[in-house]
């Protein structure tokens, strides 16, 4: 729900100024209402999406024990239960929204608040006697915070980067390490930085504690350059330790998974879900099904899903033995090739960075069809496939760890019993094992020669960067185990950029989205399991399946291929609209002012003519260059 703006230092008269403009340029994120805060030290914003008490009583910012004001943005799950457990403490509570819960459970306990809640967050939370500014994150990052510090010491922060546009002393730069980072490798959000060079973010699981006596007397000359905060890690992901067997598991799992659901349907507005078919999504709806049942929900449970008119890219027909066994109303969505670079310079704007595949407009359209079908809520499956190893490159550390145990007979069963449900033999499991095994330097050479991912690809000028080359996924011990790929997925390589697409898309459009497998309670217990238990005998997430015995379609239980919100990105490209991605390209070329190079046409044209293998390079250049307009970036 919701988004947030802040502004410490520069004048009292500025910051009323600035902090309304920051708020306007999120009125996507809070249709329902908006507010300031402003004294002598610090302004707050908010806009609201009113979730939970529509009341007056939840508006914010919210002052509290007239000491505390906080703006905050997302939802704490297990309010009620805080609540109670703070009443019992002599807390009285006016409101019935989890921010109150906040500002009680931080004047109990202090930081160590961030510890009790369950749920997705970021807020600002003002403690005026002491002269503080509290700022925080959730475990996994499902809600945004950045900052920007201008050179005098003025410091603003926001739920979006393009809320900085407007304030005094702004000039967006290329940071071109992360850029380097996007463009040759597909990933963002790894790190505290963006493509936006001095603007940061608050890291998942971390917080700040800010000195606002300090912050005033930097914002008269003390300081001299932008600079990071100082955060602190208060949540570091961990396996919860697990003894029992399969049958155990997989009960356990289906409890964990069935307690999110039922947490996170909490709100006073309708919730519907996404629906793309697969077993995350399907999983979700038919337990909300069991779950409204139960609570004798007044409204129908409503579904949303992408599809395709190519077949191959389509999962209609699960999405209608998914419908058809739950009786949900299903609306659907064809993202269309014609719609797509209309769409593009508003997608960009709301993604506050260039973004990766057209995957991420597949799913523009389903929250856009969900709030005109009027829901305000989603529950979406994000971050399964990271936690129970639903991607295909789990196979690599499971071959891997079973040859560096030499369990060969094991070894051999799992490489024989792959074949069957994902096509792979003995020479795929031996370049596995390799990939595993090899020195990263063996690896890299390896990568070259096959045509993969070079470190210095000839469409890049490194020199207009300003990078250094190399791998951002670190010494490749993530493809030691599926536990240890799995943190690597959860923490830096896949689930931050998910996340951030994410929260763009379902808010640009008013919507929350709600992700029941990042309850951390589910994920560390994923986690702390076997890696047999996750992936074995040629099947994907096989405690997953087991859970769903009996909750889930058969046919959609036990599907063992993969899609998502996809579109059919190569079609498009290769088929329907090669001279649209030329015209595009020609213009990520002519903007990027030389980062690009000319041979990107070359690498665009052997794609289109099947010469090269498709990927998502020629996107993410195209995507690239219209960032650089929609923001009026500097190279």
């Amino acid at each position: 729900m919701c988004g947030i703006a802040g502004l410490v230092g520069a004048t009292l008269d500025v910051r009323r100024a600035f902090i309304t403009k920051m708020m306007d340029r999120i009125a996507h994120r809070g249709p329902d209402g908006e507010g300031v805060y402003c004294d002598e030290m610090v302004a707050l914003g908010h806009r609201r999406l009113s979730i939970v008490d529509l009341s007056a009583a939840g508006h914010q910012p919210m002052e509290f024990a007239e000491r505390y004001v906080i703006t905050y943005n997302g939802e704490i799950y297990n309010h009620i239960e805080l609540r109670a457990e703070l009443e019992r403490e002599g807390y009285r509570f006016v409101s019935h929204s989890d921010t109150e819960v906040i500002l009680a459970a931080y004047d109990f306990w202090g930081r160590e608040c961030l510890e009790r809640f369950n749920g997705m967050w970021a807020f600002a939370l003002y403690d005026r006697r002491d002269r503080t500014l509290f700022l925080a994150r959730d475990r996994f990052g499902v809600k945004p915070l950045y900052y920007w510090r201008r050179a005098d010491g003025m410091f603003a922060f926001g739920s979006e980067i393009k809320q900085f546009v407007d304030l005094p002393g702004w000039s967006a730069r290329v940071n071109g390490q992360r850029a380097y980072d996007y463009l040759n490798w597909g990933v963002t959000d790894h790190t505290h930085e963006t493509l936006f060079d001095g603007v940061y973010q608050v890291l998942p699981g971390h917080y700040a504690l800010l000195d606002l006596a300090q912050a005033a007397r930097e914002s008269n000359g003390s300081a001299t350059s932008e600079r990071m905060i100082a955060l602190t890690q208060w949540y570091r992901l961990s396996a919860a330790p697990f003894d029992g067997d399969f049958a155990h598991a997989s009960d356990r799992l289906r409890g964990l998974l069935e307690d999110s659901v039922r947490l996170r349907l909490r709100a006073d507005v309708p919730v519907g879900s996404c629906l793309s078919g697969g077993l995350d999504s399907s999983s979700i709806v038919c337990l909300m099904k069991r779950q409204l049942e139960r609570d004798g929900a007044a409204y129908q449970q409503h579904t949303f899903s992408a599809c395709s008119t190519i077949g191959k890219y389509d999962e209609s027909r699960h999405i209608d033995t998914v419908v058809a066994e739950t009786g949900v109303l299903s609306h659907r969505t064809y993202p269309a090739l014609e719609d797509l670079f209309s769409a593009l310079s508003a997608i960009t704007w709301h993604q506050d960075e260039p973004f990766g595949s057209t995957s991420i407009f597949a799913q523009w359209n389903v929250f856009g069809l969900a709030r005109e079908q009027g829901i305000k809520v989603m529950l979406d499956g994000q971050g399964a496939d990271e936690q129970l190893a639903g991607y295909h490159s789990f196979f690599a550390p499971r071959f891997a760890s079973l040859f560096r145990s030499t369990r060969w007979l094991e070894l051999i069963r799992e490489v024989r019993a792959a074949g069957p449900h994902h096509g792979y033999n003995g020479i795929f499991a031996a370049k596995q094992i390799g990939k595993s095994i090899l020195p990263r330097s063996v690896r890299d050479l390896a990568r070259r020669t096959s045509g993969a991912i070079h470190n210095v690809p000839s469409w890049l000028s490194m020199d207009r960067l300003g990078a250094v080359p190399g791998n951002p996924f670190g010494d490749g011990r993530a493809h030691e185990s599926v536990r240890a790929m799995s943190i690597e997925q959860l923490v830096r390589s896949n689930l931050p950029m998910l996340l951030h697409w994410e929260d763009r898309n379902s808010m640009a459009h008013g919507v929350e989205a709600r992700l029941p497998f990042l309850d951390y309670r589910f994920v560390e217990f994923a986690l702390g399991l076997p890696d047999e238990y996750k992936l074995s005998r040629g099947v994907t997430k096989r405690v997953m399946r087991e859970a769903m015995q009996g909750i889930l379609p058969e046919s959609v239980r036990m599907r063992m291929d993969k899609m998502g919100f996809v579109t059919p990105e190569e079609v498009w490209l290769r088929e329907q609209a090669p001279d649209q991605f030329r015209r595009a390209m020609e213009t990520a070329i002519d903007v990027s002012g030389g980062i690009i190079t000319s041979a990107a046409r070359s690498l665009l044209e052997s794609m289109i003519a099947g010469q090269t293998p498709f990927s998502f390079t020629a996107w993410r250049l195209v995507s690239f260059g219209d960032w650089l307009q929609r923001f009026d970036v500097r190279v």
